[in-house]
């Protein structure tokens, strides 16, 4: 444990469970750095539609916390960050993280939306689950926090990494795809100003790198985007640049020729504001282009044109203006000239040392074509030698041919060998160019000084060479031939003149050394690149170098590093390719025939028609799936988007880590019975939740994927993953059976005609009111039939499915559906490993989160928690108590340290609105199509703007996302708003949201109104559109009426007794007290037995082998050590006054009354055991319960060696129409016994007679374990319980015997079971005096008489009376871990209160107009929280409200006789405005 610790944790996990944390952890006084590895937080719990046993739409229940959690000054969200590595110890660890690209800037990005409507790239929606798709720049969901966009940007495109150029190949060929011309040029010359050009001419090695290629053919990109240039320059009407240069105002810049790489550093260099000079030699720029490129490859308007775009920049052009010597370079520095650039490239052709070279008729090949390429006369007569192997030989013996020679094309090696590009010398071929391969030419034969004839070698191929080509060598044999000219296109040279004496350092074969980042030379100012750098190269090399040389220059004159931040970017994570792709063959480029072509110089290749362009670009695979279009950095006009964003390690100093990493979707494509991923039909559950969903792919429209029709028959297959035996999922995933009973019903509510049927091996509802769940699917006319289905088949001609499965008795049935839902399970998060490793803790088989003892919260390392599915699959209540108790174990371990290092927000001053004109704003919300598609939205607006006072009215998608809340703060500004009304959804979940933003908006928070127009309209009046409309505005304009009343609300500030008292002294009363005293507060521990322990005590093993009294005994150590906690053995409550942070508790204590005055109440009384009333119990001493069995196997094991047959009953007062719900632990606990017996006695025959095995989660291990040692499980039905009889001919143990009889569901007969023993599950029921404390706190029960919550998702250990929380049985039954969570849970909750020194009360109370008080004390009789009390003053007595006790319920006004009782914000003015409101004839 460090001694010097730090108030700030780190949760790692955005979903339910790590927001939960980050909350409590926030409002309980520590910083908090919320890690999430994906955009943004929300996990899974925002994908879905409803959750249940509510019905409650997910969103609304998480949408409030997405916000709360975004703007909470306390907590850092990190989205896209993962933990690297976690030092030091619990209460000081150092935590490396790394903080992924976003590719947007968060501060900057304003959610608007428009990057998104330009970007060119659909990809699969992963938030939709691949039902449709997003584009590459996206908001993960509508609501999602943070409110910003993000690129899904993976690997750089290889296309793009090939380009020397590194144009954004992806991006132009998507943009091509949905013709974007002009978009698709301009990205194109951000890298290249030559798109015509290298369109034509480039030797496309990006189609090399093309993965395309992989699969049929690589793209044609070289041909795109030849089509982008001649695209654009026959319509360059329509595209001429509107703005004008940028002014030149930088430095002077001087270009030495004016080719491929002279004019690209010059362009941008212009474009950057310097003032460039190109001076070139010739009489026209274009360099080799121009001179040494065919006019049939190369089009002289195609590249006039292209020159005068790049002159259009502002660049001053010197043609015939050569720069002879370094005197001329200095001439220039003495004019201003700060920087130079030499791109000459290698004009000069380099000869062959061989014997008559000198004769007539012999040419270089680079001056044979520039003669002809400048239209100077050349004579050659009939029979031409072409000697080389690259593209300038080619060209060479191509244009030869078209002078009409006879050409023959002399290559010392193979055709393999040839450098020259492959189409280049097949079109040579078409020509008619003859080739001689493995050929030499070693002298020149020549009379009268001219060529006769060429003497040759024959040669071979020996061993590589440097170039790993194999080396040609002389075979001996000579041969002599007739030529007329020999054309030499071995290689070529630069003009290295101009930097004699300069001290420019040079190479061996006369091309200029420069840096290969920089291209800078050892002298400063002078700059180079292209083939006077590379040597003989191509123009898309020298365009890559010039650019890069471009900002070279840049940083050298204004002074900075020249290399900084030019290394290669960080990789991208690699995607994930496609095993198949449909063949789709590469579109051919049109061609002039060769008979056609050889008779001119027009260009050979026709380029595609617009149909071809595209449909060859709509071939890319996306392989960086963003494409680098640059089409949202073009609209953003927050200037938020960074394509170069790099990532960012960060060091954290955190006191404790909790570990919230939720758990991933069972993916069921391997599964190949199921055909998932071949049929289109068949959906997982978690996409089955989207198509519902009102914010989903389909809006809410319940429909199939493969033809959008409207299922009827659909079916849900349970257990698809989970409960495997040969997988790594044989545990069960507990929540899917629920999941498939909500969406059942779900359907049904969306489409009437829909059957729901499941198809199930145990139905697994074993949570609070689970079962009468259960009941409502049955009652809706859901289908449940138990059973696996062993194979689907697809109908071909409807897309339906036929399901292959046994009924019980063994026959096949084979059933057709229109729609199958596959119930998914839950599995560990894939890098959960690397997690751990980073972590340090160890995971446990099933490589989830291991824990500690039998608490899930705490982790095999020291100060790092765990809570939610990260250690078990569990449910959405489950997980939200898990993670406040998994808050619990960090605020104990921080307690000195709470409050060190948070900031505390200040709102702004409250606006006056006093005596001003009501200005009020109406905020209506679609809600998705919960709402919208039912409501006339737009036209509740229309009708809102009409109304008085009204002065703004609008309509929102989701009135509760992030960015709406801080349009509505823009809205009230821009509008003086001093009202507002809110037309959405349940005040209960959403009220506290709006008003918090009134208060950033500097309003009273209580000058809000909220008209719930989705469950009051849209809900029960799905059926009658324009009923609910009309129904909607009404409610607006009752709202309004009220509205224009409101007057400003302050809250009082009520001192904190910061004490606590837990009622109830069992595991869950023991938990929360001592994490309570361990958290730092005096806590006092009432219960009425003379021992701690509850029902702990007579309990001695867990499922897992753990002992219980050990666990016990250590607890009770804990307590009695702990000066912070006071224990009152013996002690009965009496009597609880007060109010949150101020209660008095009466009690009596050994005979004596005592009191105790604290601050919160943790209610935590338990649950007892039902005595059974059935199957012979307390007739029969062989007939005993759970707990008696276990007692006894404690005290006389050896007896029980001697049992020869054992039978467990079931349910045995659950689930029945007195206790209508699943006590939770009895199927493990049966499993536990049942596995105890059989090792006692291995011939011991043990049966089990259930309703349905409820082991969830990891219990499936030990059920599998039991039937594996030989315990038999026979089922049976509610309607057909065993029955006992005795059997007086035999005597076992001293009573007679018992016959058991049960039905056989897969025999179809009855049983007869003859056991020793027989051991009933009873049910867990309520305390009988439940009904004392709920009434003296005012705490309601449900109808089983357990504690209601205030809210199962969002306040799952609270009551709605503040101030009083609940955990363990009296809330409902459950097993010893989930006991321990949620009594650490209510101890947070508590803690957060009794932890600040002031707790801010309710100000919407009633008040007492005392001179027209009667005094008559109804309102005292009738207030469920004791606010009111009769008091006598000045010789009267009338009603006092204690404003701390009062919460604000109205039931005092609604009783009160003479109107003197009024509730602040519902006065009875408010109310008869809005009454007149409603019944207004309008």
């Amino acid at each position: 444990m460090a001694d010097k610790k730090v108030g700030s944790v780190m949760v790692i996990g955005g979903g339910i469970a790590g927001i939960q944390s980050s909350l409590d952890l926030a409002d309980s006084g520590y910083k908090v750095y919320l890690l999430e590895d994906s955009p943004a937080i929300g996990g899974t719990m925002a994908q879905l539609d409803k959750t249940f046993p509510t019905n409650d739409c997910a969103m609304c229940v998480i949408s409030p916390k997405l916000v709360e959690c975004g703007r909470h000054l306390n907590i850092d969200l990190m989205t896209n960050a993962e933990l690297m590595k976690l030092e030091g110890e619990a209460g000081n660890f150092k935590a490396i993280v790394y903080q992924k690209p976003r590719f947007v800037d968060l501060d900057k990005c304003t959610g608007c939306g428009e990057c998104a409507t330009v970007c060119p790239i659909e990809t699969v929606s992963i938030f939709d689950e691949d039902l449709v798709e997003k584009t590459a720049i996206y908001k993960p969901y509508a609501q999602a926090s943070p409110n910003a966009f993000v690129i899904d940007k993976k690997e750089t495109a290889p296309c793009q990494i090939g380009c020397p150029s590194g144009i954004h190949v992806q991006g132009y060929v998507a943009l091509v795809a949905q013709g974007k011309y002009k978009e698709a040029y301009n990205l194109i010359r951000q890298n290249n100003p030559f798109p015509s050009v290298c369109g034509r001419v480039c030797f496309h090695p990006c189609e090399s790198e093309c993965r395309r290629g992989e699969y049929d053919d690589p793209l044609a990109l070289a041909s795109i985007k030849r089509y982008i240039a001649d695209h654009i320059h026959s319509h360059h009407e329509d595209f001429e640049k509107e703005d004008e240069p940028v002014a030149k105002d930088k430095e002077k810049v001087a270009v030495i020729g004016a080719g491929p790489a002279g004019l690209t550093c010059a362009y941008y260099l212009a474009q950057k504001g310097y003032q460039v000079t190109i001076f070139e030699k010739d009489s026209k720029p274009g360099g080799m282009m121009r001179s040494c490129i065919p006019p049939y490859r190369l089009s002289r308007d195609e590249l006039d044109w292209e020159i005068e775009q790049i002159l259009k920049e502002g660049i001053e052009l010197k043609t015939n203006h050569p720069i002879s010597s370094y005197n001329d370079i200095e001439k220039l520095r003495l004019q201003g000239f700060k920087a130079f650039y030499v791109g000459i490239g290698a004009q000069l052709s380099k000869t062959m040392r061989i014997k008559g070279e000198e004769l007539n008729g012999v040419f270089g090949g680079i001056d044979f074509l520039k003669k002809v390429n400048y239209s100077e006369k050349v004579k050659i007569g009939k029979k031409v030698a072409v000697i080389g192997g690259g593209n300038t030989a080619i060209d060479c013996a191509r244009t030869a041919r078209r002078l009409g020679s006879d050409v023959t094309l002399i290559y010392r090696r193979t055709r393999r060998e040839m450098p020259a590009e492959s189409h280049e010398i097949k079109a040579a071929v078409e020509e008619g160019v003859n080739f001689k391969f493995l050929t030499n030419p070693i002298e020149n034969v020549g009379k009268d000084g001219k060529l006769t004839a060429i003497k040759f070698s024959v040669m071979e191929l020996g061993e590589k060479d440097s170039s790993g080509r194999r080396r040609p060598q002389p075979t001996g044999e000579e041969f002599t031939e007739d030529f007329d000219n020999m054309l030499v296109a071995v290689s070529q040279s630069s003009d290295l003149n101009l930097l004699e004496k300069s001290g420019v350092e040079t190479t061996n074969w006369n091309t200029i050394v420069a840096d290969g980042t920089t291209f800078q030379t050892n002298i400063n100012d002078i700059f180079s690149g292209g083939d006077v750098v590379l040597g003989p190269a191509s123009v898309v090399e020298a365009v890559g170098q010039a650019a890069e040389a471009a900002i070279s220059i840049e940083r050298y004159i204004q002074g900075e590093d020249l290399a900084a931040g030019r290394k290669e970017f960080e990789p991208l994570p690699a995607r994930e390719y496609q095993t198949y792709v449909p063949h789709e063959d590469r579109v051919a480029m049109r061609n002039q025939t060769p008979e056609e072509r050889v008779g001119n110089f027009d260009e050979m290749e026709l380029g595609f028609s617009e149909e071809e362009a595209q449909r060859e670009a709509k071939r890319c695979l996306e392989c960086g799936i963003c494409s680098g279009c640059l089409q949202c950095e073009i609209v953003c006009e927050a200037d938020a988007i960074v394509h170069e964003m790099q990532g960012e390690v960060v060091e954290l100093d955190v006191g404790s880590v909790i570990v919230a990493t939720g758990a991933e979707k069972f993916d069921p494509t391997p599964m190949h019975e199921f055909g998932y991923g071949r049929y289109k039909n068949v959906v997982t559950s978690i996409q089955f939740e989207r198509i519902l969903a009102a914010s989903g792919p389909f809006e809410g429209h319940l429909q199939r994927p493969s033809d959008g029709e409207t299922p009827v028959k659909v079916a849900w297959i349970q257990c698809v993953g989970s409960r495997t035996e040969d997988s790594h999922m044989p545990y069960c995933s507990s929540v899917c059976c629920m999941y498939a009973m909500k969406e059942a019903i779900i359907a049904k509510e969306h489409v009437s005609t829909v059957e729901p049927t499941i198809f199930f091996m145990d139905i697994r509802a074993h949570g609070k009111d689970f079962d009468k769940y259960y009941d409502k699917a049955k009652d809706a006319g859901v289908t449940f039939k138990r059973g696996r289905i062993g194979k689907i088949k697809e109908v071909s001609e409807t897309g339906n499915l036929e399901l292959y499965y046994v009924q019980e008795n063994g026959d096949l049935q084979i059933e057709e559906f229109d729609l199958v839902v596959l119930s998914i399970g839950l599995h560990p998060p894939k890098d959960i490993v690397k997690l751990s490793d980073s972590l340090g803790v160890r995971l446990n088989e099933y490589n989830f989160i291991d824990h500690l003892g039998i608490s899930q919260i705490d982790t095999t390392r020291p100060g790092v928690f765990v809570c939610g599915p990260a250690v078990s699959p569990k449910d959405i209540p489950e997980t939200v108590v898990q993670a406040s108790g998994a808050v619990a174990g960090a605020a104990e371990l921080l307690s000195e340290v709470r409050g060190t290092e948070i900031t505390e927000k200040i709102y702004p001053e409250e606006k006056k609105v006093a005596g001003q004109k009501p200005r009020i704003g109406v905020f209506v919300c679609h809600c998705g199509i919960n709402i919208g598609s039912i409501v006339d939205v737009p036209g509740a607006v229309e009708f809102a703007k009409k109304l008085p006072n009204v002065v703004y009215a609008g309509e929102n998608l989701f009135t509760c996302s992030q960015d709406t809340q801080q349009q509505m703060k823009e809205i009230i500004e821009e509008y003086k708003l001093n009202r507002v009304v809110v037309a959405s959804c349940s005040p209960s979940t959403h009220e506290a949201l709006f008003q918090e933003t009134m208060r950033e908006a500097g309003l009273n928070p209580y000058l809000f109104e909220m008209a719930n127009i989705r469950n009051q309209c849209s809900w029960v009046h799905r059926d009658d559109h324009p009923k609910a409309s009309e129904k909607a505005n009404r409610l607006i304009k009752i709202a309004l009426g009220k509205s224009r009343l409101l007057q400003p609300l302050h809250a009082i500030a009520l001192d904190v007794t910061q004490k606590g008292i837990v009622i109830g002294g069992g595991l869950g009363g023991m938990t929360a007290a001592l994490s309570i005293a361990n958290q730092g507060f005096e806590v006092a521990l009432i219960e009425r037995a003379e021992k701690l322990g509850g029902n702990l005590n007579g309990l001695y093993h867990t499922l897992d082998g753990q002992s219980v009294p050990v666990f016990l005994q250590e607890l009770k150590d804990e307590i009695d050590d702990h000066p912070l906690v006071k224990v009152y053995l013996n002690a009965t409550v009496k009597n609880i006054d007060g109010y949150i942070g101020n209660y008095k508790t009466t009690f009596d204590y050994m005979g004596d009354e005592k009191e105790y005055k604290h601050g919160i109440i943790i209610i935590t009384t338990g649950a007892n055991a039902s005595k059974p009333k059935e199957y012979l119990y307390d007739q029969c001493k062989n007939v005993i319960t759970q707990r008696e069995l276990e007692n006894d196997l404690e005290e006389n094991e050896k007896d029980y060696k001697k049992v020869k047959s054992a039978v467990f009953i079931q349910c045995v007062g659950s689930r029945d129409e007195e206790h209508p719900y699943c006590s939770r632990i009895c199927c493990a606990q049966a499993v536990k016994n049942a596995m105890r017996l059989k090792s006692l006695n291995p011939k011991m025959d043990v049966s089990v007679l259930y309703r349905d095995i409820r082991t969830f989660g990891f219990y499936e291990k030990y059920y599998q374990e039991a039937r594996q040692l030989g315990i038999v499980f026979i089922r049976y039905s509610e309607d057909a319980k065993p029955e006992i009889d005795i059997d007086s001919k035999k005597v076992v143990f001293g009573e007679n015997a018992l016959i058991i009889k049960v039905k056989d569901h897969v025999l179809g007969t009855e049983m007869k079971l003859t056991p020793e023993k027989i051991i009933l599950s009873p049910a867990i029921i309520p305390q009988e005096d439940v009904d004392i404390i709920s009434q003296m706190l005012k705490v309601p029960l449900n109808e089983d008489r357990f504690f209601m919550e205030a809210h199962v998702k969002l306040r799952p250990v609270d009551f709605s009376a503040e101030g009083i929380f609940l955990a363990g049985l009296a809330h409902s039954p459950k097993g010893m871990e989930d006991t321990i969570s949620q009594a650490k849970a209510a101890a947070e909750r508590a803690c957060a209160i009794i932890s600040s020194e002031e707790y801010i009360s309710e100000a919407n109370i009633a008040r007492v107009d005392v001179d027209t008080c009667a005094g008559c004390g109804m309102c005292v009789s009738v207030c469920p929280y004791g606010a009111p009390e009769l008091i006598w003053l000045n010789g009267k007595e009338y009603a006092y409200v204690n404003s701390a006790l009062c919460k604000g319920c109205g039931s005092c006004a609604s009783i009160c006789p003479s109107g003197a009782m009024q509730q602040l914000g519902y006065k009875e003015e408010q109310q008869l405005a809005m009454l007149n409101e409603a019944l207004e004839i309008w």
